[in-house]
C-alpha cells in the first residue's frame, strides 16, 4: 500500500480509536501534525495490568457500587484488594455487557439477556459503555502525558481538536449506532451538538480489520488487484465477516458480499464449558456453583488458549492438592477432560464461522482469493486448525497475521480515519417505506386486498400496507450515490403540509421484491424516521378539488437514502421556491403517504 502522505490539517490534531470489546478493550491513537506523515501508536500501559497480555488491552470489565456509581475498571478490577472490598461492600461486577447492546433481531436464536451476565439494577448497558469509554479517555490522556516529551504541553495543544473513531460489530445498525454515539456524548468526549458529532466517526469491526491487514507487512502483499479478499474478525463475543475487492490507481477496495456478523465469539465456548461442568459434575462434591464458577474461569484463562488436539487429554486446575473425587477424573485438585469433549465446546463458534465464510463465498460478486483470520480468538490454535482444515482443500490463502490480535480493530479504526480504503459497500438488508398504492382493478394482488382499499381526499382509492422499496438487499453503494423514490401525501388541511414525516422500513427477508408489509411482519422493522419543516411551501400550495368536490392540498417528497459510508443516512427532499431543500432524519409523526 501507498506511504501515508503528510497532514494536511491546520493545527496539530489527536486522533483516537477505540475498540470496546466484549472481553478486552484497547486504543490506538495518531498525534496528527501539520507536514508530518501520521503514524499510528497504541496504548499499552493501563492501571494494573502487568498480567495481562501484551498490556495493549483491558478487561472490559466494571464493578458498580449499590448506588450505581463505577468503582473499579479493567485491570483494577482484577486485583485481590479489590475483589475483596467488592465482596465486603456488596459491588457489582459487570462483564460481557457489550452484547446487551447487540440488535435483538440478530440471528441468535442461542442468546438470550437472562444467558448473559445480568446489568446492575440502576445501569443501562449504553451508560456502562460511556462510563467504559470514559475512563479509556482517561487512561489515553495519562499515557499521553507521560509517555511523550513534554507530554502535559502536547496535550494541551490538541485537547479541544481530538476525533474519535469508534468501532462496533458488523451487525450493529442504526439504534447501535445511536447509543454508541449517545454514549459517546455522556462521557464527556464530545459536546452534544451537530458539530460534535462531526467529531466522531463510526466503523464496523470487519472494515477496521481490512484496514490492519492493509497496514502489516504480513499482509500487505496479499493484496493483488482483481483478486478478493476475506477478513474475518473472531473476537470475544461477535465474529465478523467481510469480504472485499481490490483496484488499483488509486488503491480502493469495494465490499463484495453483505457482512457478516455471528454471536459465536469466544465467550461462548467458556458459557458452553460452564454448562457442560454443571452436568458433568452434578453428582460430585465439587458440583458447587462456586467451585464450577472457579473451573470456568480457569477454564477461559488456561485451558481454552492452550487447546490443539481432541486426541490428547486436557485439564482444569482449580484447587489444592488434596482435592480429589476419582469418579469424576479430579485428582490433585485438577479436573481431566477428555479432549474430545472439548473440541465439541468450540464446535458451534466453528460451524457458524465455516457457514459465514461459505455464504460470503456464494455471494461475492468477484472470487475469494485469500482469507485473513484477526481477533482475540484467533489466538486458539484449535479454531486456526479448524479452518484451515475446511479452507485449504478450496485452494485460498489463509493465515493468521496478528501477532497481536487483540490490536486489530483498534489500530485498523485508526487506519480507517487515515487511510479510507473502501470506496463501496454492500447494502445488508433491503430499505423502504411503509406506505398506500393507488388501487390498480387489474392487478391480481390489489383484487385480493379490494376490501382494504380507502378513499383519499382526491377520491383516488388507495391501499395500505404497502412496501416502498428504495434500496435493494445486495446493491453495491458508492460513497456518493444516492437513492431516492417520490412520493405524494394529500391533507384536507393545509396546515397539515406544514410537517412531512415517514418511517424508514428495513426488510430482512428474502423476497427480491417486497410489496407488502402485511405478507411478513416479521420480516419488516422501523429504522428511523425522516421529518421536515415544510411550512413554508405549504402556504404555496394551491387548493385542488376532489371527491364530491372536496378541497384538499397535495404535497409532493423524496425520499433519499446514502449508504455509501459505513452509516446509513436518511433525509426528506421537497422543492421549495424552485429549489431543492432537504430536512434530517429525527422524530415520529403519523402521516400516509403515497408512492407516485
Amino acid at each position: 500500500m501507498p506511504e501515508r502522505q503528510p497532514y494536511q490539517g491546520p493545527a496539530r490534531k489527536l486522533v483516537l480509536a477505540f475498540d470496546v470489546g466484549t472481553t478486552y478493550s484497547g486504543v490506538s491513537y495518531s498525534i496528527l501534525d501539520p507536514g508530518e506523515p501520521p503514524i499510528i501508536c497504541g496504548v499499552t500501559r493501563f492501571p494494573a495490568t502487568d498480567h495481562v497480555g501484551g498490556n495493549s488491552k483491558i478487561p472490559s470489565i466494571v464493578y458498580y457500587d449499590q448506588e450505581g456509581v463505577p468503582r473499579a475498571f479493567g485491570g483494577e478490577a482484577l486485583q485481590e484488594s479489590v475483589i475483596e472490598r467488592a465482596e465486603d461492600e456488596e459491588w457489582v461486577k459487570v462483564e460481557w455487557w457489550k452484547l446487551h447492546l447487540r440488535p435483538k433481531n440478530m440471528a441468535s436464536n442461542h442468546v438470550t439477556d437472562q444467558d448473559l451476565p445480568q446489568l446492575p439494577p440502576n445501569r443501562a448497558a449504553i451508560q456502562i459503555l460511556s462510563d467504559f469509554m470514559g475512563y479509556l479517555f482517561q487512561c489515553t490522556k495519562t499515557y499521553i502525558q507521560e509517555t511523550h516529551a513534554s507530554g502535559r504541553d502536547m496535550w494541551t495543544s490538541f485537547e479541544n481538536n481530538i476525533d474519535f473513531v469508534l468501532s462496533h460489530p458488523n451487525g450493529w445498525e442504526g439504534p447501535q449506532q445511536t447509543q454508541i454515539r449517545r454514549a459517546a456524548v455522556l462521557a464527556g468526549l464530545v459536546p452534544d451538538s451537530p458539530e460534535g458529532q462531526t467529531r466522531i466517526q463510526l466503523v464496523t469491526e470487519g472494515e477496521a480489520s481490512l484496514h490492519f491487514c492493509l497496514s502489516t507487512e504480513k499482509t500487505a502483499g496479499s493484496f493483488k488487484e482483481d483478486q478478493g479478499i476475506m477478513v474475518i474478525d473472531a473476537g470475544g463475543g461477535t465474529v465478523d465477516v467481510s469480504s472485499y475487492y481490490m483496484t488499483t490507481s488509486p488503491a480502493t477496495f469495494q465490499e463484495i458480499a453483505p457482512a457478516e456478523c455471528r454471536l459465536q465469539g469466544a465467550v461462548f465456548v467458556t458459557r458452553r464449558a460452564q454448562q457442560f461442568l454443571a452436568v458433568k459434575l452434578a453428582g460430585s462434591k465439587f458440583g458447587t456453583p462456586e467451585d464450577i464458577a472457579q473451573m470456568t474461569s480457569e477454564f477461559d484463562k488456561t485451558t481454552k488458549l492452550r487447546f490443539s488436539n481432541p486426541a490428547e487429554p486436557s485439564y482444569i486446575r482449580f484447587g489444592t492438592v488434596k482435592d480429589r473425587d476419582l469418579a469424576y477424573s479430579i485428582k490433585s485438585g485438577q479436573l481431566k477432560l477428555p479432549g474430545t469433549d472439548v473440541a465439541t465446546l468450540f464446535e458451534p463458534s466453528v460451524a457458524a464461522i465455516i457457514e459465514a465464510v461459505e455464504n460470503q463465498r456464494r455471494l461475492a460478486t468477484s472470487p475469494i482469493n485469500s482469507i485473513f483470520l484477526v481477533g482475540g480468538f484467533a489466538a486458539s490454535d484449535w479454531l486456526f486448525s479448524r479452518l484451515q482444515e475446511h479452507i485449504k482443500p478450496l485452494n485460498l490463502n489463509f493465515c493468521r497475521p496478528d501477532s497481536h490480535t487483540n490490536k486489530a480493530v483498534a489500530d485498523g479504526a485508526l487506519a480507517f480515519y487515515l487511510d479510507h480504503r473502501v470506496s463501496a459497500r454492500v447494502s445488508k438488508f433491503t430499505y423502504g417505506t411503509r406506505c398506500a398504492i393507488e388501487f390498480n382493478k387489474n392487478d391480481e394482488q390489489h383484487k385480493l386486498r379490494a376490501a382494504s382499499a380507502v378513499p383519499r381526499p382526491s377520491g383516488r382509492m388507495v391501499l395500505p400496507n404497502a412496501f416502498s422499496a428504495i434500496l435493494h438487499k445486495g446493491t453495491t453503494v458508492s460513497e456518493t450515490k444516492e437513492f431516492r423514490k417520490d412520493f405524494i401525501t394529500e391533507c384536507a388541511e393545509r396546515t397539515s403540509c406544514d410537517m412531512i414525516a415517514t418511517e424508514i422500513v428495513c426488510y430482512r427477508g428474502n423476497t427480491s421484491n417486497p410489496r407488502w408489509t402485511d405478507s411478513e411482519p416479521g420480516m419488516f422493522s422501523n429504522l428511523c424516521t425522516v421529518h421536515a419543516d415544510t411550512s413554508q411551501v405549504s402556504k404555496t400550495l394551491s387548493p385542488r378539488r376532489g371527491f364530491a368536490g372536496l378541497q384538499f392540498y397535495r404535497q409532493q417528497f423524496s425520499i433519499v437514502l446514502m449508504f455509501g459510508m459505513t452509516e446509513l443516512h436518511t433525509q426528506i427532499s421537497w422543492m421549495e421556491n424552485g429549489v431543492e431543500r432537504r430536512g434530517p432524519a429525527t422524530v415520529v409523526f403519523d402521516q400516509i403517504v403515497e408512492e407516485i
